[in-house]
């Protein structure tokens, strides 16, 4: 186990000394954390968001203010407030305030991300509109349209697909979970 040291590149903050006092070495946490965060950016995500919603996941309490994360990943706080206003905006983490402070905290809830990641009904339906219209605007006989029609029908499957699947997901993780 890493012994911490004193001063601002010490890097112990709330996973860290969390990982630390459940005997978890504080280096393990944040290979962790970056090995995570690059199979997110690999997926699409922008690289800083990926970093903190990382962190976010791999903290005992899932929350962390923006100081706590600043020092974890060695950020600025310009970048934390970016990458968590895109993680606010798409859903994958909630700010909350601590009671009696001005400061937020940044949280992932255990279903949140992964909520976030399915349930995109508006785009998808945004999406399958402008398909529509493509559809018709290029002819529905032509080789664009039918791709275009093609591409539609995959749009409507996956949307139903997802919605049961998350149905089936909730009522697995209760069971294997607990929940109810």
């Amino acid at each position: 186990m890493t012994e911490p040291t004193a001063g601002a590149d010490a890097g112990v903050d709330a996973t860290a000394a969390g990982a630390e006092a459940l005997g978890r070495d504080p280096e393990t946490v944040s290979r962790f954390v970056e090995h995570f965060a690059a199979q997110l950016v690999e997926a699409g995500m922008q690289r800083m968001a990926a970093r903190i919603f990382a962190a976010l996941l791999a903290s005992d309490t899932g929350a962390l203010t923006s100081v706590e994360l600043g020092e974890q990943l060695k950020i600025s706080p310009a970048a934390v407030s970016g990458a968590v206003r895109y993680l606010a905006q798409v859903h994958m983490v909630s700010r909350e305030r601590e009671p009696g402070s001005r400061r937020e905290r940044y949280r992932v809830h255990s279903d949140q991300w992964y909520e976030a990641l399915t349930n995109r009904e508006a785009i998808i339906k945004r999406w399958e509109e402008a398909l529509r219209e493509g559809v018709v605007s290029l002819g529905p006989d032509s080789p664009a349209g039918r791709r275009l029609a093609e591409t539609l029908a995959f749009f409507e499957f996956i949307e139903t697909e997802l919605e049961e699947m998350m149905d089936r997901w909730r009522v697995h993780r209760d069971e294997k979970f607990g929940r109810g």
